[in-house]
């Protein structure tokens, strides 16, 4: 009976660490899918492929999946460019509209 028992544990404990390897290695394409990345298809594809590959370019896969945001992009500093190129744009249009009203 004990030796039942010890062969369940053994074929118990091997299931949890094959499927908990594999759940890990989707980690990143889940943060992928739940951010809507545009390469979210390319993550998952790297992520099999990093089990094979003795887990190498797992790390990069996780930065590559959280770097993207939905609302605001890659997140580099193009955002802030942005928001000074417009409040320079207003400034000028203001400009523009105070000349023409006193050219009139």
């Amino acid at each position: 009976m004990l030796n039942y028992f010890a062969l369940f544990i053994l074929i118990f404990v091997f299931l949890v660490i094959f499927y908990g390897i594999i759940i890990i290695h989707d980690i990143p394409y889940e943060i992928a899918k739940r951010r809507n990345h545009p390469h979210a298809d390319a993550i998952h594809v790297a992520g099999w492929v990093s089990l094979f590959t003795l887990h190498a370019i797992w790390p990069f896969l996780w930065i590559w999946a959280t770097l993207y945001r939905q609302d605001r992009g890659w997140g580099m500093s193009e955002q802030e460019e942005i928001t000074l190129l417009k409040k320079k744009l207003e400034t000028m249009e203001h400009d523009i509209e105070r000349l023409q009203t006193l050219k009139k």
